[in-house]
């Protein structure tokens, strides 16, 4: 009985580890179908574009998906349409959540967010709900190993960045979300190796909650981040330290 049950938590834990890189595939495959969709399918002149293709490269998606999603994007496939939309809530203590979606059917996706907000004791708000205590920043990353920090602060002053900072090995590059792909494209070449960029929702103050509050937001984050068309989760929360 052990050997079976030992087999049962493999093929579990197995399907689980297959649903969550299905899920990314899907995510980014629809990355690349909007990037292409705006700005055309050529990733030489696309950067936001090119940097999906590094992404979806990088997780070894197979270059037929990768293909495909870009000539869904140009229109070459007579397929379903991918649009982007975001939703803003409430989740436990009231902290505030901004949801990032790209989408082919607006109504299920707002039904199957606002199902797990419900769930978690939180709500769906309406636009501007919460979006006013977030910045929507540009972020480039690029590998500590490849570049002196003297080199990465003078480039920040160069292409006026709002900030810069070593986090994890990499430098984290921050600017105007709408400069993102301009600023990788003048890095590029100088040339530095973009690790990889993407636009982000960060705060600008934070609800301190408990370790007990803190598990329960991020069970709710989890959920949100589990549903297909969900791309990107932001909350504003943060664990209070315990003296």
């Amino acid at each position: 009985m052990s050997g079976h049950s030992k087999w049962s938590t493999i093929k579990r834990k197995k399907g689980v580890l297959d649903q969550k890189r299905g899920k990314l595939f899907s995510s980014i495959g629809r990355e690349i179908t909007i990037s292409a969709r705006l700005f055309g399918g050529d990733i030489e002149v696309n950067a936001r574009l090119r940097q999906a293709v590094k992404k979806a490269k990088s997780i070894n998606m197979p270059s037929a998906n990768i293909d495909k999603a870009i000539k869904k994007g140009t229109g070459n496939l007579d397929n379903v349409t991918y649009e982007e939309a975001s939703y803003e809530g409430y989740g436990p203590n009231g902290i505030a959540v901004f949801i990032e979606t790209i989408t082919d059917n607006k109504n299920r996706t707002v039904g199957e967010i606002r199902h797990v907000l419900s769930k978690a004791g939180g709500s769906l708000g309406q636009l501007g709900s919460v979006a006013w205590n977030f910045d929507r920043m540009g972020i480039i990353l690029i590998e500590e190993s490849v570049i002196e920090e003297d080199q990465i602060f003078n480039i920040s002053i160069e292409n006026d960045a709002k900030d810069f900072k070593l986090e994890d090995g990499y430098y984290k590059l921050f600017f105007d979300h709408n400069v993102l792909y301009q600023k990788i494209e003048l890095i590029e070449k100088i040339p530095i190796e973009v690790d990889s960029s993407f636009i982000a929702f960060v705060p600008k103050d934070f609800i301190k909650v408990s370790e007990e509050e803190g598990a329960k937001v991020e069970k709710l984050i989890d959920a949100l981040d589990d549903l297909e068309d969900v791309q990107n989760v932001y909350s504003n929360y943060e664990i209070e330290q315990s003296l």
